[in-house]
């Protein structure tokens, strides 16, 4: 007798539990640090070399744009920072039942949105 195999295979259709979207954007925010991180360092390297090189840098970062790109920079440092400390508690067994594993994942989200917003008023 052969399996039945199963029909929907439609990504964008599957309803994840939210342990699950949690896990996968704190993926996909890791991938954004991995991009940007050297900009960023880059950025310090200039700031660090000359105070002129400083002033333009600082003139140039304080464009409504740029301050959005940072805001961006910033909030996938946080959210990955918070996803990241659930993960490490998750790896020593705190939280990895279903019941705390929801609550976490709501945690880490709320937590995450607060100091993101907390991130773009400071920085504005």
């Amino acid at each position: 007798m052969i399996k039945q195999r199963p029909k929907n295979l439609n990504l964008l259709t599957i309803r994840l539990p939210i342990p699950a979207i949690i896990s996968i954007l704190h993926r996909i925010s890791g991938f954004i640090l991995f991009l940007l991180i050297p900009l960023m360092l880059w950025a310090l390297d200039l700031s660090l070399s000359s105070p002129d090189d400083f002033d333009n840098l600082h003139l140039f970062l304080s464009s409504p744009l740029m301050k959005f790109l940072i805001w961006g920079f910033l909030s996938a440092f946080i959210y990955h920072f918070f996803a990241g400390i659930r993960h490490l508690l998750m790896d020593v067994h705190l939280g990895d039942e279903l019941k705390s594993g929801r609550f976490s994942a709501k945690l880490t989200l709320v937590i995450s949105v607060v100091f993101i917003i907390l991130a773009g008023i400071w920085l504005w």
